[in-house]
């Protein structure tokens, strides 16, 4: 007696798409959707150590975050650190990307060698600029002792220039990420607009003002996306170089959080500060896709 063939079932072989999403709706419920209401629900109970248990507290959580003075702080260090970086990271990666923008013998080379920085996990950048950075063997201190910008000291143990010193670490990590993208985009524009405007007379700034920034807007606003959310976040240079000091002059929001969390064991109010940084997140970037039209 021979036995029928296996066959999937029909819902498998047909055109339904819904078999196919079942994997990726399973993924944002078990990474998105769970971690997200079950921090909601955290933000409403508090953990008592000496009870072992969460208690509900309501919306207190949310009450002393508003009168919090040193999560202003932190919301305010951590807009400062995101504009400046991104203004920076920006500008550098659109230079750059100019420059390495050609089919000459190397550069594609030099393209390659730029992704190097970003497989570098974090952690590691920050102990390379905190080294850097150190006030007795630094190299980077030496040269900014040496021409008159730092009188003594390391860059990490001023209040003033401690934040510049992260963002060193920052924009030299993903600086090139935004030149990738950038290059991507170069590539895909089309040439007979420049060859036309060649022939005219046009210059290179006239060019690179009406012809290039304009076709190249999409590009430019996704990859400001991208990296300002990632910087609004930002977390393992700031607790590898500074942890948050010296004083609360290098306390982002991510640090807060996470001191809240698991250094005072205050779960709920940590989960009501990632919370917040959630909605600044959703309400900004919201915002910016509106202002340049951007496919969300």
């Amino acid at each position: 007696m021979t036995s029928l063939p296996l066959r999937a079932p029909r819902i498998f072989i047909s055109d339904r798409p819904l078999p196919w999403l079942i994997p990726l709706i399973a993924i944002l419920v078990v990474f998105a959707l769970y971690p997200f209401f079950y921090n909601i629900y955290l933000s409403l109970h508090e953990f008592v150590p000496r009870k072992r248990e969460l208690i509900f507290v309501g919306i207190e959580n949310w009450e002393r975050l508003f009168e919090d003075s040193r999560m202003w702080g932190a919301l305010w260090i951590t807009l400062l650190y995101t504009g400046i970086c991104l203004a920076i990271q920006l500008v550098l990666g659109m230079v750059i990307a100019l420059l390495i923008d050609s089919d000459d013998p190397g550069f594609g080379i030099l393209r390659g060698l730029l992704t190097l920085t970003l497989v570098i996990p974090p952690a590691i950048t920050g102990m390379m600029f905190l080294l850097m950075e150190d006030a007795q063997f630094g190299v980077i201190t030496y040269f900014l002792q040496s021409m008159g910008f730092l009188t003594g000291g390391s860059i990490l143990a001023n209040n003033t220039s401690a934040l510049v010193g992260v963002m060193l670490a920052d924009i030299w990590q993903w600086t090139p990420f935004m030149v990738l993208i950038f290059v991507a985009g170069l590539r895909a524009l089309p040439t007979d607009p420049f060859e036309s405007a060649m022939i005219d007379g046009a210059s290179s700034w006239q060019i690179f003002r009406r012809l290039t920034l304009p076709m190249m807007s999409k590009v430019i606003a996704i990859a400001v996306l991208i990296r300002g959310i990632d910087l609004f976040r930002t977390f393992d240079y700031v607790y590898v170089m500074t942890s948050g000091g010296p004083g609360t002059s290098t306390y982002t929001l991510s640090l807060y959080a996470w001191q809240q969390t698991f250094s005072f064991i205050k779960w709920g109010y940590g989960a009501t500060i990632s919370l917040f940084a959630l909605f600044v997140i959703l309400i900004a970037a919201n915002i910016f896709v509106s202002l340049t039209k951007t496919r969300w």
